[in-house]
């Protein structure tokens, strides 16, 4: 007897073939990609204070600072100058490189600033010196120039520390460098302003105002043992120095990093060691810079 293959009921053969024709359509989804990795944070780049001290003729050290500064890469981003820092400070806030002023310093006649006057508080007008700062800034106000800029003055009336940031910035170094009984008194919307190292002499809380995390100080101020005081002028420079080194050793304490160029042999008057001066700078700051970058790095 022959057995014969038993035959699946024909609903049941249809259900199995759906089932099998079902299967072979399913597809399968492709993983989603890996999420990108995290990049790890961005290190707070701190904005840069230069602030620039007062010193008369001893400023040209200012120039030789900011020329090694350059060099190695660091760039303020912002500049806050008294008096002889305020001069320098406003041509380097002004797009003037360090090589620019160094020109412009070799070849500087400081006879273009003897605007003598036999009236009034002062020996000279600071007219001339006014039209200088103009006429190299080409009359570009403070707010104008390259990079954000303050000068300190007082005010003769209330003894306050006063920061220019916005007008006239031949008026505002003007004021920023009236030594009272040298220069005039500068009037400025109805107050007299004179120079800014009788209340700030290097400029440190001024540059924090204007948002620095990091200052970097310079001080060109002489020193007050071994001046000469043989004669009326130098009394008032000799008073001047007092003064100046001990308001300043409060706010300087306040920076992150001070250079001082040693200048024991350059007077405020004596233009004739410009290049001394500048060369000092450049010195002083290099002997600072390791500090400057291992603080920086933080």
């Amino acid at each position: 007897m022959n057995s014969a293959t038993p035959k699946l009921p024909f609903r049941h053969a249809l259900l199995l073939a759906g089932a099998l024709l079902l299967a072979a359509c399913v597809t399968t989804q492709p993983a989603p990609p890996p999420a990108p990795p995290t990049p790890p944070p961005t290190a707070h780049k701190p904005k840069i204070g230069l602030a620039l001290g007062g010193g008369a003729a001893r400023g040209f050290a200012h120039i030789g600072v900011i020329k090694m500064l350059e060099s190695q890469g660091i760039v303020p981003d912002l500049v806050v100058g008294t008096s002889a820092g305020a001069v320098v400070g406003a041509m380097y806030a002004g797009g003037y490189d360090a090589f620019a002023m160094q020109k412009l310093a070799i070849q500087l006649d400081e006879t273009l600033f003897a605007d003598w006057t036999l009236r009034g508080p002062g020996l000279l007008k600071g007219e001339a010196l006014q039209s200088f700062v103009n006429q190299n800034l080409k009359r570009r106000p403070l707010e104008k120039l390259k990079l954000p800029f303050g000068t300190v003055a007082t005010d003769l009336n209330s003894g306050e520390r006063v920061v220019f940031r916005t007008g006239d910035s031949g008026m505002a170094v003007r004021a920023s460098a009236a030594v009272p009984g040298v220069f005039q008194p500068v009037t400025i919307n109805g107050h007299q302003y004179v120079d800014g190292g009788l209340t700030s002499p290097v400029p440190v809380r001024a540059a924090r105002e204007m948002g620095a995390d990091f200052v970097i100080a310079v001080d060109i101020s002489a020193v007050a043992e071994g001046q000469p005081v043989d004669s009326m002028s130098a009394i008032l420079w000799q008073t001047t120095t007092i003064m100046g080194s001990v308001i300043g050793k409060t706010e300087l304490a306040e920076a992150d990093a001070v250079i001082r160029p040693r200048l024991p042999y350059v007077k405020s008057w004596d233009f004739n060691a410009r290049h001394e001066a500048m060369i000092e700078g450049e010195k002083a700051a290099l002997a600072v810079l390791p500090t400057i970058r291992r603080k920086l790095a933080r």
